[in-house]
């Protein structure tokens, strides 16, 4: 039951003619197929490497074919020779089928090609010919063979410890805890299995080494402190985190990554690192510390997705207080109420003009081992007014501490408000670092990894699985899985593991990766959608009379404006796209291979919420838009929001501090009398230390970069992606109507009425731009979570 194969082709003469489409490196090769019409119309070709080494084949075009004139094959696929399979090759054409619908010829093909992708279910270690799909826990982020200290819990799998599924590897357990799979030496880090059509292409390869010749920043630690000054690993002034930044300087006689070096190792005259100027210092070097910019990056910053509206007052906590006592906030109207604009705090609450930045309940489950650390922290509360002119204003800080006496017991906390002069500014600026080091390391490991690189992975995972590429919800959601896999697995290996860089440089330390997993349980799918997101934080209500059925509660919401333009442009695309091959609700339904991709979806890649009641049923065509809807917006805008602004606003570290390292000053203190006759000395001592801080700014500034081979969302790295005319003219209508939303940013970034897009740092918004070019430019949404 297989279709007829034609007789065998060889590649003949490598065509030298040079043309727009091919890039370097690439190759053009003639082929001549016969062809009669016992074979029919062309739908897959077989492909035998019979060389020594694997190459990259892009597509195979069709000439001449009777009846049809061009075939496309859309290949981007790594061929290795052909003793490393059991089967050969195959590739299919750029027409889509729902497996009902696909040529009996080809039938057979399509199935035994997705039974190669999830593999024989054997445990063996994969290598990097295998192209298998498979699920693991994150049990490979400690190292328990080195000792307790590298010890790490396994995540995933347990009510306790619950986490997203990422790729297996099929690696040995560790000698010393079976549960935990056995790691790679660091030479070979970047050997980490993904299925190798998900690793880094040659470009993207050499961007990410960049990075890896910065981490070796803490090997290198001697030679550093000799360089700085008499007080070894700390500032002792801005002045000194202001040399750390400086222009490119040239650097001769380069080799193949001297492009990346250029960019990234910048080297004066004592041969010290250089860092591009952040744009939150570029144009004033003291504007970032305004209670302003505070506020206003909670809108328009690099972490906008947590502030809330404020709908009870005193805040409340939702911690057991059979577990953790009484956690209510101490925070009482008379230290308020004398900034409300004449309004009580019961009348600013009704006009919707009070918000708060609460991360005290995430902090609290963790605070108490936390600062059983170096960190020395709090878990804190921020207060903000609504003021007329469409800004936020802080009112009052509370910082907070486990009791001394146990959970039970609740917490210690203390409650700061604005001043403008003297010792009183100086702890204000403290309280304000406090709340800047909860939200960095919020952002890093929640709003960044969590929400996005971790809770992809499965989707992408199950959908190779169980998706044929002929399937149209492959084709649609394909360039948004690029490279995905290839970044968490080098983040597991040098980045989120025990000792890796991430723990030693944000705050909640050797539980970082433990404590995502506890706010793992508070993840939900549904509420991954924008404008659910916006309703369920109090930030926007429904309203009929409003742009989409939503009125935002700060009309400049920098973030939200963008983000709900960007988010209805995707659903609209994908609305088109679905609505072409699903006419009705019952097309969902009898999709097999739709069916078996949510189905495994749900029960195996998000295996530990497989009982919530929240998972779309994938019923009816509305829920299939939904859902993939909320994939794109994951992978592409909100990755984009709270991805590319680091090294804008973090490349500066005191702007963005990732740890503190001793508690608020007490009065009768050394530490208080150096806060009063040296406050920016005790600020720069309590906040991230000079070491950390080189490592710190080297990860984001890479994090923050565009590849030169980064596709964007709107752009397909082929035209011929697929066959169906009217999907390629809504996809150039998704695009038209992107560039739309880019001069529609241009327009509002100029407007001087919306003060928040710009602020008094002078940083335009532009993190929901659509499009960027490579580097550090602070824009542009990439298809998918690729660095």
């Amino acid at each position: 039951m297989k279709g007829k194969v034609g007789k065998v082709a060889y590649l003949e003469d490598w065509s030298t003619t040079i043309t727009p489409s091919l890039l370097a490196g690439e190759s053009t090769y003639n082929i001549t197929f016969e062809w009669d019409e016992e074979i029919g119309t062309p739908g897959a070709f077989l492909i035998k490497n019979n060389h020594h080494s694997e190459f990259y084949l892009k597509s195979l075009t069709l000439e001449n074919v009777p009846g049809h004139g061009v075939i496309h094959f859309i290949c981007n696929s790594w061929v290795y020779p052909s003793h490393k399979y059991q089967k050969d090759r195959i590739f299919f054409s750029n027409k889509t089928y729902f497996l009902s619908e696909t040529p009996e010829p080809l039938l057979k093909y399509r199935e035994e090609e997705l039974q190669t992708l999830r593999g024989n279910g054997n445990n063996l270690q994969l290598q990097e010919w295998d192209r298998v799909y498979d699920y693991a826990y994150y049990n490979d982020l400690g190292d328990p063979d080195k000792g307790p200290k590298y010890a790490r819990p396994v995540l995933g799998g347990s009510s306790e410890y619950p986490y997203p599924r990422r790729g297996r590897t099929g690696r040995q357990p560790t000698k010393s805890d079976a549960n935990s799979e056995s790691r790679l030496n660091l030479v070979m880090s970047l050997d980490i299995y993904v299925p190798r059509d998900e690793r880094f292409g040659h470009l993207k390869l050499t961007d990410f080494l960049g990075y890896a010749l910065k981490a070796i920043v803490p090997i290198i630690k001697p030679e550093l402190e000799s360089l700085f000054d008499s007080t070894p690993n700390e500032f002792d002034s801005f002045e000194d985190v202001l040399k750390l930044y400086g222009e490119i300087k040239e650097i001769r006689d380069y080799n193949i990554h001297a492009e990346r070096l250029k960019e990234n190792l910048q080297i004066d005259g004592e041969k010290l690192f250089k860092y591009p100027v952040p744009q939150v210092i570029k144009e004033d070097t003291s504007a970032w510390r305004t209670d302003e910019e505070f506020a206003r990056e909670m809108l328009a910053g690099v972490n906008p997705v947590i502030i809330r509206r404020l709908q009870e007052f005193p805040p409340t906590s939702k911690l057991d207080p059979n577990i953790y006592g009484d956690q209510s906030s101490t925070i009482r109207k008379e230290h308020i109420e004398s900034n409300l604009d004449g309004l009580t705090v019961d009348e600013a609450i009704a006009q919707n003009k009070l918000f708060i930045l609460d991360h005290h309940d995430a902090l609290m489950l963790y605070l108490r081992r936390i600062n059983s650390t170096s960190t020395k922290t709090y878990a804190s509360r921020t207060i903000l007014f609504l003021q007329n002119n469409g800004t936020l204003k802080p009112l009052t800080i509370e910082l907070s501490l486990p009791h001394p006496e146990g959970d039970q017991h609740g917490a210690i906390s203390k409650v700061y408000i604005p001043a403008e002069n003297g010792v009183e500014n100086s702890i204000w600026q403290l309280a304000k670092a406090y709340v800047a080091v909860n939200d960095s390391g919020y952002h890093q490991l929640i709003s960044h990894w969590l929400h996005t690189h971790a809770a992809i992975e499965p989707f992408i995972i199950s959908a190779n699985r169980q998706l044929s590429v002929l399937h149209p919800i492959h084709k649609l959601l394909y360039p948004h899985f690029r490279d995905t896999m290839n970044i968490n697995a080098l983040a597991r290996q040098i980045l989120i593991n025990a000792g890796g860089i991430l723990e030693a440089t944000v705050f909640p330390s050797k539980y970082a990766m433990e404590m995502s997993s506890a706010l793992y349980k508070d993840w939900t799918f549904p509420e991954q959608a924008l404008p659910a997101d916006l309703i369920k934080r109090g930030m926007a209500v429904e309203d009929s009379t409003s742009p989409h059925g939503l009125r935002l509660l700060i009309n400049d919401y920098p973030y939200a404006v963008d983000g709900l333009e960007i988010w209805f442009a995707i659903k609209t695309w994908v609305q088109d796209y679905c609505s072409f091959y699903y006419k009705d609700d019952d097309t969902v339904k009898n999709d097999v291979e739709l069916q078996s991709w949510w189905k495994e979806l749900i029960e195996q890649g998000h295996g530990d919420k497989k009982n919530e009641p929240w998972w779309p049923k994938m019923k009816t065509v509305k829920e299939l838009i939904e859902t993939c809807t909320i994939i794109i917006w994951i992978a592409s805008a909100l990755h984009a929001a709270v991805n590319f602004g680091q090294y804008p606003y973090a490349g500066y570290l005191p702007n963005r501090p990732t740890i503190s390292r001793r508690f608020m000053p007490e009065k009768g203190t050394i530490e208080y009398n150096e806060l009063v006759e040296n406050p920016d000395k005790a600020f720069l001592k309590t906040i991230t230390a000079q070491l950390q801080t080189l490592v710190g700014v080297s990860l984001i500034e890479i994090l923050s970069t565009h590849s030169s081979d980064e596709v964007y969302l709107g752009q397909r790295d082929t035209k011929h992606w697929t066959y169906d005319a009217e999907p390629l003219e809504a996809f150039d209508k998704f695009g038209k109507k992107l560039r739309e939303i880019e001069e529609r940013i241009v327009a509002m970034n100029d407007d001087v009425i919306l003060e928040n897009r710009v602020g008094g740092v002078k940083v335009p918004y532009t993190l929901l731009f659509p499009t960027s070019e490579g580097g550090l430019t602070g824009s542009g949404i990439p298809n998918s979570v690729s660095i």
